[in-house]
């Protein structure tokens, strides 16, 4: 190795080296308040890496109590859900309108989005005495009813909405449009909980569910 490559790597590899030729160019002070300004540079690099590893720890922390604490919330909210339609349901068919006001109270901001004031939902039902609107004589119809603008809507309020409620209320529409010589202009199914099947049906039949929740 030549002179010059040697004075070079002395330079680059020998502190002291670098230190006596600096000190010999006039530099030394210059060159040791660089490298204490390199040591305290490094050290608060440590300790912005040291904060951020803190503060993803945190988050972390943070995530997995925020995602837990939902998750019991949601399991509250099923529980709620089950004793609400354990009550509703152990009242028999014949539950009465209060509890149904008391739905539709529930589902209040849905319902009116869609134009439905539950208010001004009203009942509606008859007999089909010689069976010519449904094909079953004396067959009772009961359906709740809401008129905007001139246009008529049917409305089913249930606890638990199963497969043969969706299919009943497909049939009580017919039975109603027969019965007002009126066509019904829209069809909700409003329940605390409702079957997975029943839902879908509900959507290949052109009736809009509102809902609590999907039983799978």
């Amino acid at each position: 190795m030549n002179l010059r490559g040697e004075f070079l790597r002395l330079l680059d590899e020998d502190r002291e080296f670098r230190l006596m030729v600096a000190g010999k160019l006039g530099y030394g002070d210059v060159l040791r308040r660089l490298e204490r300004h390199d040591r305290k540079f490094n050290k608060v690099v440590n300790e912005i890496k040291k904060f951020r590893e803190d503060f993803n720890t945190e988050m972390s922390k943070l995530r997995g109590d925020f995602n837990a604490e939902m998750k019991k919330l949601r399991e509250d909210f099923n529980k709620l859900s089950m004793r609400v339609e354990v009550t509703i349901g152990s009242m028999g068919r014949g539950w009465g309108e209060d509890l149904e006001r008391m739905v539709l109270e529930i589902f209040r901001e849905e319902l009116e989005k869609r134009g439905i004031e539950p208010g001004k939902v009203e009942k509606l039902r008859f007999t089909d005495r010689d069976g010519s609107i449904t094909g079953v004589r004396g067959r009772i119809v009961d359906i709740d009813v809401s008129v905007r603008d001139g246009k008529l809507y049917l409305v089913e309020v249930k606890s638990r909405a199963e497969l043969d409620h969706v299919e009943a209320l497909y049939e009580k529409v017919r039975a109603v449009e027969k019965y007002l010589a009126k066509s019904v202009s829209g069809v909700f199914l409003v329940a605390v909980n409702v079957d997975k099947e029943a839902y879908d049906r509900a959507r290949q039949l052109g009736i809009e569910v509102i809902c609590g929740s999907i039983i799978e």
